[in-house]
């Protein structure tokens, strides 16, 4: 993208028009700010790449199919308008089976913020405005996004979050956060990490999933791995277990999903968890050192 000024003032100066509705010719120099804003939030989205897993995006950005700033423009509206709808969409796709598990943070960022954003958000004249400050965390490094690309960056990994905690007994998971933090209900962690925590644990111990109670033999497992193995090669091993696991697990139609390809839902859910494993691993390592394991998993 690369427009000059001149190129970019007369958009603005329209949409200011449209702004004043036509009533007066003068805005603040705030006002001019955000508008100019605006257009240049459209226009990148015009020229923003596809993204795999949402869709979302041109990739028109080569030169020969260079627009107009005006042309890239009212093509970036309609794209911010189209994914404000699939936010929207998605949203409502989780919401029939939303459980913050009593996380206040999770059930005030979802059931209370996201709503007042598709209430309030302003295509035309505020595009870039994300208006929430999404408390919650997920683990997905979603900074680089503003306005609706962000608040759809959220709900993707919120939709991959719920789906690997729906395939758990509600009581189990509640388990394990009690475990990890007796206060979780106040906590302003991501809920589905700590669940990982555990099937990482899991994982290393080869004990099934279905064996809720670690024994004193299964930290002795993970303690072994950590003092005979390189972290390199349990993180190769625990990456490669949460291919299978998804795979497994998820690797077939949920009974929400509305017919979504399996493998691909798979594919999504084990690299969402898998850009944690490390830190995961991290966290169990020093657990293992400092003698805290058995009450992390």
């Amino acid at each position: 993208m690369d427009y000059k000024m001149e190129e970019l003032v007369p958009i603005v100066g329209k949409l200011a028009e449209k702004y004043t509705a036509f009533e007066s010719t003068s805005i603040s120099y705030e006002k001019a700010e955000q508008l100019m804003g605006a257009v240049l939030y459209c226009i990148r989205e015009t020229y923003r790449p596809e993204d795999t897993d949402s869709g979302q995006g041109t990739g028109i950005a080569a030169k020969e199919n260079r627009l107009s700033a005006q042309q890239a423009y009212e093509t970036g509206v309609g794209l911010v308008e189209k994914k404000a709808k699939a936010a929207l969409a998605l949203y409502h796709k989780i919401l029939p089976v939303f459980d913050s598990y009593g996380n206040q943070c999770l059930r005030d960022t979802f059931l209370s913020g996201l709503p007042a954003f598709f209430q309030w958000y302003d295509v035309k004249f505020e595009p870039q405005n994300t208006i929430l400050t999404l408390d919650y965390p997920v683990l997905r490094d979603i900074s680089k996004y503003t306005g609706v690309d962000k608040i759809y960056e959220f709900l993707q990994c919120i939709y991959l979050e719920q789906i690997f905690l729906n395939k758990f007994p509600k009581q189990y998971v509640k388990k394990i956060l009690v475990k990890n933090n007796g206060q979780y209900e106040e906590m302003v962690d991501n809920i589905c990490e700590t669940v990982f925590m555990a099937v990482a644990g899991h994982i290393l111990a080869k004990k099934p999933l279905q064996e809720w109670d670690f024994e004193e033999k299964d930290y002795l497992k993970i303690q072994e791995i950590f003092q005979k193995s390189s972290f390199s090669h349990i993180s190769g091993l625990l990456k490669g277990e949460v291919k299978e696991f998804t795979g497994k697990y998820y690797g077939e139609k949920c009974y929400w999903e509305n017919g979504a390809e399996p493998k691909k839902l798979a594919g999504s859910l084990s690299a969402y968890l898998e850009g944690v494993a490390e830190g995961i691993l991290i966290r169990l390592k020093n657990g293992v050192e400092n003698g805290v394991l058995e009450r992390m998993i």
